[in-house]
């Protein structure tokens, strides 16, 4: 069985990178559907969208900038490389912290063809100044750049051709109400329900090779945190399992709800898609501070965790599944966080 590595967890949200073998990086691009027809799930953004495309391709025009918010995971990175497809042409890539010089955003502007797609992951945390320069980059498709220094100064300016900014944000809040105007299209993608993601492993297990049958992609479904990426990662890892475990290394592997639970339970994923993690974060709420209120940077010192990470990637499921509330006084464990770690309840005053 492939090794988990050491301080990743199988239910977070955020990809793993350079820390996943290279078989897994390349098996996660090519789960990822090309076309909209292929993408599951987010049936609004998925019509507006499809709807801003077709006519600007009647127009014989770019689609206008495009914003995409939610939490990770859900498929920003997907419908960025769909808009490329769709629209039939070039995708470029980065990471807003990434972009930490003029220069370097000039010589990726400036290398743009007419329609080209630019997806800026995490664009959130790009800097001031960055920012500044895509204000006429989005606006007017020029790009304003000062040479030399003091009196010997200029200003370029070089005209771009028309492109697409794709930008993808799990925290609209900290983006600036400048940039922000300026995306046309604003569009937030929201957790998954559990028919949907069985939609999506068994066409991930398609792709991969597996056979699976309806309870065993229900199991792993409910355990998946409504995010397709944790979804696809559980799946290989009960395939792991299933391979090494169950058929002990023969050809056929088939994941049915008797081995879905055996890994889960193995990888100490719970039947609500809690990790140990999750359950440290409500048992030092609920032991420590009696339920709460209490304040994240308390917590994030109590946990030993960062408090954009808290806020990023830990509390957005809890919140959705009603495990926890977010007060101006601070966070408060719920009823149900009690049941879930059999904790005796003890209303927050």
């Amino acid at each position: 069985m492939d090794e988990i590595i050491e301080g990743q967890r199988l239910v977070s949200p955020i990809a793993w990178n350079e820390s996943e073998s290279g078989q897994d990086q390349g098996q996660e691009q090519n789960l990822r559907p090309a076309f909209m027809g292929e993408y599951i799930g987010q049936r609004k953004v998925k019509e507006n969208l499809s709807l801003f495309m077709e006519a600007a391709r009647k127009r014989g025009d770019s689609l206008d900038h495009v914003l995409l918010a939610g939490p990770p995971g859900l498929g920003k990175t997907t419908l960025a490389h769909i808009i490329a497809h769709e629209m039939g042409t070039q995708i470029h890539t980065v990471t807003g912290p990434n972009v930490d010089k003029k220069g370097d955003l000039a010589a990726i502007l400036t290398n743009l063809q007419p329609k080209d797609v630019l997806f800026i992951d995490e664009v959130h945390r790009l800097q001031k100044s960055i920012e500044e320069v895509l204000y006429g980059a989005m606006e007017d498709y020029k790009l304003d750049l000062i040479m030399g220094q003091g009196p010997a100064a200029r200003t370029l300016r070089i005209d771009l051709p028309k492109f697409t900014l794709v930008g993808a944000t799990t925290r609209t809040g900290l983006l600036s109400s400048p940039l922000r105007d300026r995306f046309g299209v604003q569009l937030r993608l929201d957790f998954y329900p559990v028919e949907e993601l069985e939609k999506i492993l068994f066409r991930s297990s398609q792709l991969l090779g597996i056979q699976m049958d309806s309870s065993g992609a229900n199991e792993i479904a409910t355990r998946s945190r409504g995010t397709p990426r944790i979804a696809n990662r559980l799946l290989k890892r009960v395939r792991d399992y299933a391979q090494v475990k169950v058929f002990n290394g023969s050809g056929g592997v088939r994941i049915d709800r008797e081995v879905a639970q055996a890994a889960l339970s193995l990888f100490e994923v719970d039947h609500r898609g809690l990790d140990p993690m999750d359950r440290k974060f409500l048992a030092a709420l609920i032991q420590k501070f009696d339920g709460g209120p209490t304040g994240i940077e308390t917590l994030s010192s109590v946990l030993g965790e960062e408090r954009d990470t808290l806020e990023d990637v830990y509390e957005p499921y809890l919140i959705q599944e009603g495990f926890l509330q977010r007060t101006l006084r601070g966070r408060v464990a719920t009823r149900l966080a009690y049941d879930h770690l059999g904790e005796v309840w003890q209303p927050s005053v």
